[in-house]
């Protein structure tokens, strides 16, 4: 068994074996070997030249990265923490989203952005932000997300070996998660995974929440509620057919996740879901998810994060309508 911060290293690891053009780059990731240890012991094994200390400049990482992988190499960049990536935002939009198009197809980056991403770890500000719908709604970006130590390893090597530049969020309070890590991917980069089979009610989720929801629907199965679980995996593009399918059979949908509702992916998720589900829907597509404000300090986070109590709500919700 492996916790998702190890099968993350050493998917990580096989990468720099397999092919010598791929790079790990960020602050702190080789001798220190980042802030959760997920690149520990790779510098001293592939050396300074393949796993990078860089500045802290988030701007020039991804500025670099486009450069390298203009020059047929495959870089993986670490950002710190999620609401560090901002100085990177005009490199990741205006360069990294739109070269592909920009040159009609003759140049790809295949750049893989790594963010550990939510709260629920007690940290400080612009630690423990959701910021995964900014580079959703960015064209020219696949975003994923893993939420388990088998989707961290295969899901890293699926997405270094896509031509896509890719943005890979790591849920940070799952880092310490453990489980086996399988001798082969289970599915596509692309696709959802039901992670619980249910009758009465499709609950959509993906990273930290994955768990959250799975407690939920354990609570809910005492009570005769048979909730299908779908841990999205995929956030652009997102698996509509996986989703569609469940909700043509369920009838009702939530979906959860840490960012706050408003314009966050739950909308989009319940636009989609409406439009192709509609005459088999029970009940409106109902979110719960992060408040509408800045994320708190870390004493008021656990009131901030949805629980357990706060999907079972919005799950009761669809229930009685």
């Amino acid at each position: 068994m492996l916790t998702l911060s190890k099968a993350l290293n050493s998917g990580l690891r096989s990468l720099l074996e397999d092919d010598a053009k791929v790079i790990v780059m960020g602050q702190d990731v080789g001798q220190l070997g980042g802030v959760f240890r997920v690149t520990d012991g790779l510098q001293k094994d592939f050396g300074r030249d393949r796993v990078i200390d860089t500045p802290l400049a988030e701007s020039g990482i991804v500025g670099t990265a486009i450069g390298l992988a203009i020059r047929g190499y495959r870089p993986i960049c670490e950002i710190q923490f999620d609401g560090f990536v901002y100085p990177a935002f005009n490199q990741i939009v205006s360069q990294l989203a739109k070269m592909r198009a920009r040159t009609a197809g003759r140049i790809t980056l295949p750049i893989v952005i790594r963010i550990p991403v939510g709260g629920g770890i007690g940290a400080v500000e612009h630690h423990s932000e959701s910021n995964e719908a900014y580079f959703a709604h960015t064209a020219g970006l696949r975003v994923v997300c893993c939420s388990n130590p088998a989707d961290a390893h295969w899901m890293l090597r699926q997405a270094v070996e896509c031509d896509d530049p890719v943005i890979f969020y790591e849920p940070k309070r799952r880092y310490w998660t453990k489980a086996d890590v399988p001798a082969s991917p289970e599915l596509p980069l692309d696709r959802a995974h039901v992670v619980r089979p249910g009758r009465d009610l499709t609950l959509l989720t993906y990273g930290g929440m994955v768990a959250t929801c799975l407690s939920a629907a354990g609570a809910a199965a005492e009570e005769g509620r048979e909730l299908e679980v779908i841990d999205l995996r995929t956030l652009s593009p997102l698996d509509l057919d996986t989703i569609a399918e469940s909700v043509d059979r369920t009838g009702r949908c939530v979906v959860a996740h840490e960012a706050p509702t408003f314009a966050g992916l739950g909308a989009e998720i319940g636009t989609a879901v409406s439009e192709r589900c509609f005459y088999r829907l029970e009940a409106p597509v109902l979110r719960v998810g992060g408040f509408n404000t800045p994320y708190p300090p870390a004493k008021f986070e656990h009131q901030y994060l949805p629980d357990l109590d706060r999907v079972l709500d919005t799950v009761d919700r669809s229930l009685a309508w």
